[in-house]
Protein backbone atom coordinates (compact mmCIF):
# COMPACT_ATOMS: atom_id res chain seq x y z
CA UNK A 1 0.00 0.00 0.00
CA UNK A 2 1.18 3.44 -0.81
CA UNK A 3 1.49 5.76 1.93
CA UNK A 4 2.49 9.60 2.10
CA UNK A 5 4.80 9.84 5.05
CA UNK A 6 4.85 13.64 5.63
CA UNK A 7 6.47 16.42 5.04
CA UNK A 8 9.98 18.01 5.60
CA UNK A 9 10.89 21.50 5.57
CA UNK A 10 14.55 22.99 5.36
CA UNK A 11 15.63 25.04 8.31
CA UNK A 12 15.52 28.46 5.91
CA UNK A 13 14.33 28.02 2.05
CA UNK A 14 17.16 28.78 0.26
CA UNK A 15 16.60 31.21 -2.84
CA UNK A 16 20.11 31.51 -4.47
CA UNK A 17 21.32 29.19 -6.57
CA UNK A 18 24.59 29.73 -5.86
CA UNK A 19 24.36 29.27 -2.05
CA UNK A 20 22.64 26.37 -2.73
CA UNK A 21 25.57 24.83 -4.13
CA UNK A 22 28.05 26.18 -1.84
CA UNK A 23 26.16 24.49 0.48
CA UNK A 24 26.18 21.10 -1.25
CA UNK A 25 29.42 21.08 -1.62
CA UNK A 26 30.64 22.25 1.91
CA UNK A 27 28.24 18.99 3.27
CA UNK A 28 29.93 17.10 0.04
CA UNK A 29 33.92 17.79 0.30
CA UNK A 30 34.48 15.60 -2.22
CA UNK A 31 32.17 17.05 -4.80
CA UNK A 32 34.59 20.53 -5.43
CA UNK A 33 37.29 18.57 -7.06
CA UNK A 34 35.43 17.19 -9.79
CA UNK A 35 33.56 20.98 -10.86
CA UNK A 36 34.27 21.34 -14.63
CA UNK A 37 37.17 23.44 -15.59
CA UNK A 38 34.25 25.43 -17.44
CA UNK A 39 30.50 25.02 -16.93
CA UNK A 40 28.51 22.89 -19.64
CA UNK A 41 27.25 25.01 -22.40
CA UNK A 42 23.44 23.62 -21.53
CA UNK A 43 21.37 24.84 -24.20
CA UNK A 44 18.39 25.43 -21.43
CA UNK A 45 16.41 27.42 -23.86
CA UNK A 46 15.99 24.61 -26.16
CA UNK A 47 15.52 22.42 -23.30
CA UNK A 48 12.77 24.16 -21.64
CA UNK A 49 11.13 24.79 -24.92
CA UNK A 50 11.12 20.80 -26.02
CA UNK A 51 9.63 20.47 -22.01
CA UNK A 52 6.79 23.20 -21.90
CA UNK A 53 8.01 24.43 -18.96
CA UNK A 54 11.62 26.58 -17.04
CA UNK A 55 13.35 24.66 -15.18
CA UNK A 56 14.75 26.24 -11.43
CA UNK A 57 18.26 27.54 -11.66
CA UNK A 58 19.74 25.61 -8.47
CA UNK A 59 19.57 22.32 -11.04
CA UNK A 60 20.57 24.18 -13.85
CA UNK A 61 23.89 25.55 -12.14
CA UNK A 62 24.52 22.24 -10.57
CA UNK A 63 24.29 20.92 -14.29
CA UNK A 64 26.32 23.36 -15.52
CA UNK A 65 29.15 23.19 -12.83
CA UNK A 66 29.12 19.20 -12.37
CA UNK A 67 29.25 16.04 -14.36
CA UNK A 68 26.92 13.47 -13.28
CA UNK A 69 27.94 11.95 -10.14
CA UNK A 70 26.51 9.50 -7.52
CA UNK A 71 25.83 9.59 -4.27
CA UNK A 72 26.50 6.88 -1.93
CA UNK A 73 26.39 4.18 -4.28
CA UNK A 74 22.61 5.22 -4.35
CA UNK A 75 21.63 8.59 -5.63
CA UNK A 76 22.39 9.50 -9.61
CA UNK A 77 22.34 13.09 -9.99
CA UNK A 78 23.37 15.11 -13.07
CA UNK A 79 21.46 16.63 -16.06
CA UNK A 80 21.35 16.90 -19.88
CA UNK A 81 24.69 16.79 -22.03
CA UNK A 82 25.33 19.59 -24.06
CA UNK A 83 23.70 18.88 -27.70
CA UNK A 84 20.87 15.95 -25.98
CA UNK A 85 18.83 18.63 -24.74
CA UNK A 86 16.12 17.68 -26.98
CA UNK A 87 16.39 13.82 -26.20
CA UNK A 88 16.93 14.09 -22.44
CA UNK A 89 13.56 16.23 -22.68
CA UNK A 90 11.70 14.14 -24.49
CA UNK A 91 12.68 10.70 -22.57
CA UNK A 92 9.50 10.02 -20.70
CA UNK A 93 10.15 6.81 -19.65
CA UNK A 94 10.63 7.98 -15.78
CA UNK A 95 7.14 9.74 -16.32
CA UNK A 96 5.55 6.57 -17.64
CA UNK A 97 6.88 4.55 -14.39
CA UNK A 98 5.56 7.46 -12.20
CA UNK A 99 2.02 7.53 -13.57
CA UNK A 100 1.75 3.54 -12.99
CA UNK A 101 2.61 4.33 -9.48
CA UNK A 102 0.12 6.77 -9.30
CA UNK A 103 -2.21 5.26 -10.75
CA UNK A 104 -1.77 2.19 -8.21
CA UNK A 105 -1.24 5.13 -5.37
CA UNK A 106 -3.92 5.23 -2.43
CA UNK A 107 -2.65 8.64 -1.53
CA UNK A 108 -4.94 10.75 0.47
CA UNK A 109 -4.42 14.05 -2.33
CA UNK A 110 -3.71 12.98 -5.32
CA UNK A 111 -0.82 13.63 -7.36
CA UNK A 112 0.07 13.34 -10.99
CA UNK A 113 2.95 13.36 -13.26
CA UNK A 114 4.02 16.47 -15.49
CA UNK A 115 2.53 18.12 -17.87
CA UNK A 116 -0.74 18.57 -15.53
CA UNK A 117 -1.02 21.20 -13.47
CA UNK A 118 1.48 20.77 -9.79
CA UNK A 119 2.57 17.35 -12.06
CA UNK A 120 5.62 15.90 -10.99
CA UNK A 121 8.38 15.99 -13.07
CA UNK A 122 11.69 13.88 -12.08
CA UNK A 123 14.97 14.91 -11.65
CA UNK A 124 16.86 12.13 -10.55
CA UNK A 125 16.70 8.69 -9.54
CA UNK A 126 18.24 5.92 -7.74
CA UNK A 127 20.02 2.84 -8.72
CA UNK A 128 16.75 0.84 -6.55
CA UNK A 129 14.16 2.77 -8.64
CA UNK A 130 13.44 5.17 -6.31
CA UNK A 131 12.43 9.07 -7.77
CA UNK A 132 13.26 12.18 -6.87
CA UNK A 133 10.50 14.85 -8.07
CA UNK A 134 9.77 18.50 -8.54
CA UNK A 135 6.26 19.26 -7.93
CA UNK A 136 5.91 21.83 -10.33
CA UNK A 137 3.88 25.03 -9.83
CA UNK A 138 2.11 27.71 -11.75
CA UNK A 139 4.28 29.94 -9.32
CA UNK A 140 7.09 29.24 -11.10
CA UNK A 141 10.44 26.90 -10.91
CA UNK A 142 11.49 28.59 -8.03
CA UNK A 143 8.92 27.95 -5.74
CA UNK A 144 8.92 23.85 -6.93
CA UNK A 145 9.06 21.88 -4.12
CA UNK A 146 10.31 17.90 -3.90
CA UNK A 147 8.69 14.95 -3.81
CA UNK A 148 9.99 11.73 -3.01
CA UNK A 149 8.74 8.50 -4.70
CA UNK A 150 10.63 5.50 -2.92
CA UNK A 151 10.44 2.08 -4.25
CA UNK A 152 8.95 0.50 -1.39
CA UNK A 153 5.58 2.87 -1.66
CA UNK A 154 6.35 5.94 0.55
CA UNK A 155 5.98 9.00 -0.83
CA UNK A 156 7.14 12.04 1.28
CA UNK A 157 7.65 15.80 0.40
CA UNK A 158 10.26 18.45 0.96
CA UNK A 159 9.45 22.03 0.92
CA UNK A 160 12.90 23.13 -0.30
CA UNK A 161 14.70 23.20 -3.91
CA UNK A 162 16.23 19.91 -5.47
CA UNK A 163 19.87 20.70 -4.40
CA UNK A 164 19.07 21.83 -0.96
CA UNK A 165 17.46 18.83 -0.52
CA UNK A 166 20.14 16.98 -1.43
CA UNK A 167 22.61 19.20 0.98
CA UNK A 168 19.97 18.14 3.58
CA UNK A 169 20.01 14.36 2.59
CA UNK A 170 23.49 14.16 3.10
CA UNK A 171 24.46 16.26 6.07
CA UNK A 172 21.91 14.12 7.99
CA UNK A 173 19.58 16.96 8.19
CA UNK A 174 16.75 15.16 6.57
CA UNK A 175 14.82 11.96 7.96
CA UNK A 176 15.31 9.30 5.12
CA UNK A 177 12.09 8.13 5.19
CA UNK A 178 11.90 4.49 3.19
CA UNK A 179 15.74 5.22 2.06
CA UNK A 180 18.76 4.21 3.13
CA UNK A 181 21.11 6.49 4.87
CA UNK A 182 22.56 8.75 2.22
CA UNK A 183 27.02 9.26 2.93
CA UNK A 184 28.44 12.43 2.13
CA UNK A 185 30.58 10.29 -0.58
CA UNK A 186 30.85 10.36 -4.48
CA UNK A 187 31.16 6.55 -5.51
CA UNK A 188 30.37 7.26 -9.12
CA UNK A 189 31.42 10.10 -11.83
CA UNK A 190 30.96 10.80 -15.13
CA UNK A 191 33.05 12.37 -17.43
CA UNK A 192 32.18 14.95 -20.02
CA UNK A 193 31.75 12.76 -23.29
CA UNK A 194 31.39 9.32 -21.56
CA UNK A 195 32.60 7.46 -19.40
CA UNK A 196 33.52 7.50 -15.69
CA UNK A 197 36.05 7.78 -12.76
Amino acid sequence: MDDLVGTQAPGCRSTDPAESVAELERVLPGLVAHRLPTPASVDWPRLESVLGTALPADYKLLCELYPTFELSDFLRVGGPAPGAEAAWAEDTEDLEVLAEWLEDADLPVPMHPYPGPGGLLPWSSSNQGDFFLWTTSPAGPQEWTVTVASRNGAWWHYTGGAVQFLADLVSGVLEPWALPTVRPEITWIGRPGGGSG
